[in-house]
């Protein structure tokens, strides 16, 4: 029982973990920054996006409010943008930077953009795998008999959220890439406020490395507990 304890491979979860919390902390304080930001043009998120999308002939997605910080997303099944409270009636560039990514995401969808289906294929999946994925690990831990490495299996066969986290990166950096062309040529921003949005940008794309390295690390450590399970 004291092994458990001490496990040397908790270590892994540790380093995910601070390496989240960092990113985090980078991202809502580079945003709280630019939402202070006003932009020249007085536009808010909802306006924005809304003008975004219609510059390139979207006019199938609705734009809607969502409760919550930073909750902003856009659901491809629904066509529907739902931008929160810090970006639905804000002015600031960091707001107008966050609606133009995610309308960065609608773009994708209308454009066919391959990787955005794959991980809308993965979600469901990957989802109900990281759920019920720790419980397996943990049964299969606590039996020491075949079943044992039947569940270890099981759970690092539904750890399919770690490709799912994988996907995610090329989707969320494309998104941004087509947010700062947008804001660029329609001339919605000055280039110094483009230069402001990068910035909101980048920060929100590290705490998407820091969800996958965190991941990874998660893998990894269920690799060396399978390893050394089989061993015993």
């Amino acid at each position: 029982m004291f092994y458990y304890y001490m496990d040397p491979t908790y270590i892994l979860v540790l380093i995910g973990v601070v390496i989240c919390m960092a990113a985090s902390s980078k991202m809502n304080r580079t945003f709280q920054k630019y939402s202070r930001v006003r932009s020249h043009n007085g536009m808010t998120g909802r306006e924005a996006a809304e003008r975004i999308l219609h510059s390139q002939g979207i006019y199938d997605v609705r734009v809607e409010h969502v409760s919550g910080n930073l909750t902003d997303h856009y659901d491809p099944r629904n066509k529907v943008l739902r931008l929160s409270d810090a970006t639905w009636q804000s002015t600031s560039v960091a707001a107008i930077g966050v609606a133009a990514h995610e309308c960065g995401h609608a773009l994708q969808h209308a454009r066919g953009y391959v990787p955005l289906s794959i991980r809308s294929t993965l979600a469901p999946v990957a989802s109900f795998g990281s759920g019920i994925a720790w419980p397996l690990i943990i049964l299969g831990l606590i039996f020491n008999n075949h079943m044992s490495v039947t569940l270890l299996n099981l759970g690092i066969a539904f750890s399919l959220a770690v490709l799912f986290q994988i996907v995610t990166l090329p989707v969320e950096f494309n998104a941004s890439r087509r947010a700062l062309n947008l804001l660029g040529s329609t001339g919605m921003l000055y280039e110094p406020e483009v230069s402001d949005v990068r910035k909101v940008l980048t920060a929100a794309a590290l705490t998407y490395v820091a969800g996958t390295a965190s991941a990874i690390l998660q893998l990894l450590r269920i690799l060396i507990l399978t390893g050394g399970r089989r061993n015993d």
